[in-house]
């Protein structure tokens, strides 16, 4: 039986405390235990980016990442972009430019993209394909999908202008 260790961490924005098995891994805790699923498990080897979610700021693989390893940290999915039932202008920018197919890589694409956006709110094509890069998407061909992160930007911009 695998030992049990406390966790406390915030999960889009609301405090959560448990207990995980040693060794468990984000994905699982956060779609297991939380009901948090729009991290996807796809390839469980950190390599496809469905997983995708944000730790302190920072894009990381869910799959590879241990819950324990997020006592006190910040933790941000896909399903806390939206708030009060509005849409993150990502999530709307996706939505409106078919961005989105089948759905499977789009939390994690979201993800890599706000990552990208938080980072750097006027991205070039170049740096929005570098930042997707990780994520694998067998629907679009990822072209909706560059072309929506670029819409956010621009409509981002526009709003702060």
């Amino acid at each position: 039986m695998a030992k049990k260790v406390p966790v406390q961490f915030t999960l889009n924005g609301e405090e959560r405390a448990e207990f995980v098995e040693s060794g468990a891994t984000l994905l699982k805790a956060l779609r297991e235990r939380h009901g948090d699923t729009s991290p996807k498990g796809g390839c469980h080897q950190g390599t496809c980016g469905a997983c995708s979610v944000m730790v302190d700021g920072d894009l990381v693989l869910s799959c590879l990442t241990l819950a324990e390893t997020c006592e006190g940290r910040d933790v941000s999915t896909a399903a806390g972009l939206s708030q009060d039932g509005v849409m993150h202008p990502l999530q709307r920018a996706f939505l409106d430019g078919f961005a989105a197919q089948c759905g499977f890589c789009t939390p994690g694409m979201l993800m890599a993209a706000k990552a990208l956006l938080d980072e750097n709110p006027n991205p070039s094509r170049e740096d929005v394909v570098e930042a997707i890069s990780g994520n694998i998407c067998r629907c679009t061909g990822y072209e909706p999908i560059i072309q929506a992160v670029l819409s956010a930007a621009r409509a981002n911009s526009h709003v702060a202008a």
